[in-house]
């Protein structure tokens, strides 16, 4: 199971740099192709956090990244191994975490070029974000459940 956890990082982390790395090749010279009626690829340089919010706050969203990939990963070590909501969902957290936390160490923004219509600019590390989040918080719902639930 560790190699394929590994595995996962090493492809999502690949998958998150090669798009952002096409999106600045491809998409930075026209700005936008649209793909879809609701859907366009459209490049963006976000020196914020998700959804654009705390523009030109890179240091401190760098060190917020550090923090929660240590502390994600400390409570993934305590979590149950065989509970894959929450090992996946913490090692999706982190890995998104690590692919935009490069573009802020390396570039200065994160390069964001996914755009569904009436939604924000994102890429692959938010998308893994996202859906690690969602598994975090289905994985504690019956932890949670449990640990509020008088004594009989």
């Amino acid at each position: 199971m560790r190699a394929l956890r590994a595995a996962a990082v090493i492809l999502l982390l690949v998958v998150d740099r090669a798009t952002k790395l096409w999106a600045g090749a491809t998409l930075e010279a026209v700005g936008t192709i649209p793909v879809l009626p609701f859907f366009d690829l459209t490049y963006v340089e976000n020196t914020g956090a998700a959804f654009g919010m705390g523009r030109g706050a890179g240091r401190l969203l760098t060190v917020v990244s550090i923090v929660l990939i240590v502390v994600l990963e400390r409570m993934r070590r305590r979590w149950p191994k065989d509970d894959a909501w929450l090992q996946w969902g913490a090692l999706l957290v982190t890995t998104g975490a690590l692919g935009n936390l490069y573009d802020r160490l390396t570039r200065g923004f994160v390069v964001d070029f996914l755009h569904i219509h009436y939604w924000p600019v994102f890429n692959v590390a938010d998308s893994c974000i996202t859906i690690g989040a969602v598994m975090l918080a289905w994985g504690m719902k019956d932890d949670r459940a449990s640990a509020i639930r008088p004594c009989s």
